[in-house]
């Protein structure tokens, strides 16, 4: 079983439960200061290089903002702290360490140093507490011994490690609670939500290319070196595009959106078709209802005529009466 882990083929996966510890944790500590929180990661190797960051506790961090040379770390407390942790679950073993940048800085490498006293090759998962991107919070470094070719003396640098974030069943289902206790999501595979997560992750991969040619501009005008591997790298992604000028690809791509724009077509005439069926039920609707209003008011108005003229004719009467019954006394 892999224990060591090598850029470009480990693959680091986050449970929710690390990122809820360390969102609470960068909550109570570093909220309104422009301090990171830093912690302590737990886990265990699967088949295929892959490491599962299951479990994590938070660690007494200071530095100082101003010099990074100034830094404490406890790792006293974290011996403490992780002999507890394998009382509960002894398959749970330190794999690295995390911190909520959200960027590399630049004492991480000798806090990256205190690590390796626990476990010989620690991952540094940075992870940002208060995301304003669209994207995954988390990316995944290894520390490497990096050879220049000019000859100068190597320096320990971070290589990174692609991150991902997995749960198992029990997980989803408690993250799946608690996102209907925070939002109510209703039907997770709605139409209008696939949309949303198809445009959030269309934004995500325009701000990857804009960070790949603002870094492939910054090479060009001599500003960083020259990185091999991630040269290699991008060569390798557009090797992968597919070629979009083949006739028959063309061909298909076309039919295929015309048939969906015909099924928009479609459904907009049948909506625009019971839009206006609606619209013409309730003009009905409405003339009925003040035809038996006007109804009403002609009966009561009726009703009323009736009413005066039996009270006229009551009252004609009664001065009959009257005048009878005054001519006959006199």
């Amino acid at each position: 079983m892999a224990n060591k882990p090598v850029g470009g083929q480990t693959n680091v996966v986050v449970h929710p439960l690390v990122l809820l510890s360390v969102v609470d944790h960068y909550n109570r500590a570093c909220k309104q200061s422009k301090k990171r929180a830093v912690g302590c990661l737990l886990g265990s190797w699967r088949k295929g290089n892959v490491l599962d960051v299951a479990n994590s506790f938070a660690l007494p961090f200071e530095e100082d903002t101003k010099n990074p040379s100034v830094w404490f770390l406890d790792h006293d407390y974290l011996e403490n702290m992780f002999s507890m942790f394998r009382k509960v679950n002894a398959r749970e073993k330190i794999v690295g360490w995390y911190h909520t940048g959200p960027k590399l800085a630049q004492n991480d490498i000798h806090i990256n140093d205190v690590i390796r006293r626990f476990v010989p090759h620690p991952i540094l998962v940075v992870i940002d507490a208060e995301p304003k991107d669209v994207g995954l919070p988390t990316r995944a470094y290894v520390a490497i011994e990096e050879v220049h070719d000019d000859g100068t003396p190597s320096a320990n640098t971070f290589a990174h490690v692609s991150s991902e974030i997995g749960a198992e069943e029990a997980e989803e289902v408690g993250v799946e609670h608690l996102l209907r206790d925070i939002k109510d999501i209703g039907d997770l595979g709605t139409l209008s939500h696939r949309i949303q997560y198809q445009l959030a992750s269309l934004k995500g991969l325009v701000q990857n290319l804009r960070e790949v040619s603002e870094y492939l501009a910054l090479v060009e005008q001599g500003k960083l070196p020259i990185n091999h591997q991630i040269i290699y790298a991008l060569q390798d992604t557009f090797n992968l595009l597919p070629n979009l000028e083949v006739e028959e690809f063309i061909r298909s791509l076309s039919i295929k959106t015309n048939d969906q724009m015909l099924a928009v077509y479609l459904a907009t005439v049948i909506r625009s078709t019971i839009a206006l069926h609606d619209l013409i039920n309730n003009k009905l609707d409405l003339r009925a209802a003040e035809k038996k209003e006007e109804e009403g008011e002609e009966k009561a108005e009726k009703k009323a005529e009736d009413a005066k003229k039996a009270e006229d004719a009551k009252k004609a009467e009664e001065t009959a009466a009257a005048a009878a019954s005054a001519a006959k006394s006199s």
